[in-house]
């Protein structure tokens, strides 16, 4: 069974959103992670632009495939993990901890309702 932390929100495409006020700290599921394989490169935005709820805000790239990732939620990017750069793979190793990629400063609280809990994402991945 999948890693599917109960704390979290979760979107039918994979990314997973930690809440906190108005922030939200986005990465990608540990089903996505192991889906993908090793993860060679990730292509995040920069801090100031805008992303908007499931349209694609970067790219991951594994050994197997290249996939766009699409915003959970909309907002303005306030952080940007860099050590990705470095090193992709912490991705695989902790996808919920370290291996986060953006925060936004979250601008539609609304959709935040629109997102899954664990049980819901447990459904769409079974």
């Amino acid at each position: 069974m999948a890693n599917i932390p109960t704390e979290l929100r979760y979107s039918k495409e994979h990314e997973w959103v930690k809440l906190e006020g108005t922030t939200a700290t986005i990465g990608i599921t540990d089903y996505a992670q192991g889906e993908l394989g090793d993860i060679v490169f990730v292509e995040l935005p920069a801090v100031g632009d805008d992303v908007s709820m499931m349209k694609p805000f970067g790219t991951i790239e594994a050994v197997k495939a290249v996939s766009d990732m699409f915003a959970p939620l909309s907002g303005k990017i306030i952080e940007v993990n860099t050590a990705l750069d470095d090193d992709p793979m912490i991705i695989n190793r902790d996808p919920y901890g370290e291996g986060w990629m953006i925060k936004i400063d979250i601008s539609d609280q609304g959709e935040i309702e629109q997102l899954l809990d664990a049980d819901g994402y447990n459904q769409v991945i079974s």
